[in-house]
């Protein structure tokens, strides 16, 4: 992992790196947060459960340590995840392990990004929600006062997002282009949180279009970019400084990037605050 912060004008990292994806899943180098957090619940007879630093997430602790959220949808799996039923009393939580080799939020929380924004109750917007792998742990932490509003292009993940959906009662699937935002405009209210994983030449429009429409002035964005989508003539770090400066000229105020290594190749998440009228 390689981050960089815009506070002090330091520039992006360099350089590619970080071992191949298809490594040993769940949570390489340990997932952090929970430190002076309560002792945690126990899950069968190995695991502990104890709350992450960020809101509605959480750590298996076990054999191996593993981020996890608690299931919106318990005794459902979403992509044949593990999942990891605890006693609490006369009820049974259960939670769901969070692969970040599936999931850039996911990576991007195990790299130890500052702040996600998406916390229990908000209102999310979804660019790139594919089959709904990631926008279900995001139900999950938004849980049933929050809201996932995920937009996905392809028919064929649409149908998977859909299908998803009808147990996760906080998702509104919308199978449509992302890059004409008023094609949904009936169907998305003003969110607190824009998350964007579409991978295309001008993702930074994408998220500025919707942004516009959507997004409340001081809100929040996260954006996943993929270097090699944009530009693979130049190494990544010159396009993830390409990408931050037009985030800016669109309203946006990063303030945190943070390469996506072990994980993803060639990858960083940039994050930071909504604010067009400054």
């Amino acid at each position: 992992m390689v981050r960089g912060d815009f506070g002090g004008g330091r520039g992006a990292p360099r350089g590619r790196g970080g071992p191949p994806r298809g490594g040993p899943r769940g949570g390489r180098g340990g997932p952090r947060g929970g430190r002076g957090g309560p002792r945690g619940m126990k899950g069968g007879s190995k695991v502990l459960i104890e709350p992450h630093r960020f809101p509605g997430i959480f750590i298996a602790r076990g054999n191996e340590d593993s981020l996890v959220t608690k299931s919106f949808a318990p005794g459902e799996s979403v992509y044949q995840e593990k999942r990891i039923p605890v006693q609490v009393g006369e009820d049974k939580i259960e939670y769901r392990v969070w692969n970040p080799y599936r999931s850039k939020i996911a990576a991007a929380i195990l790299g130890g990004i500052d702040q996600i924004w998406i916390q229990p109750g908000a209102k999310v917007l979804y660019l790139g929600a594919a089959s709904g792998t990631t926008v279900s742990h995001v139900s999950d932490i938004v849980g049933p006062e929050g809201a996932v509003y995920a937009v996905e292009f392809s028919h064929r993940s649409g149908r998977d997002l859909v299908n998803m959906a009808k147990r996760r009662t906080n998702v509104i699937p919308i199978v449509d282009d992302a890059r004409h935002p008023m094609r949904y405009r009936m169907l998305v209210p003003m969110v607190d949180v824009i998350f964007a994983d579409v991978a295309q030449r001008d993702q930074a429009r994408i998220l500025a279009h919707n942004a516009q429409h959507f997004v409340k002035n001081g809100g929040h964005f996260v954006i996943s970019i993929k270097a090699n989508c944009i530009d693979s003539t130049v190494e990544p770090s010159v396009v993830f400084e390409r990408e931050i400066e037009t985030l800016k000229e669109m309203g946006f105020a990063p303030k945190e990037m943070l390469t996506l290594e072990p994980y993803e190749v060639d990858h960083a998440v940039v994050a930071g605050e909504y604010k067009p009228f400054e």
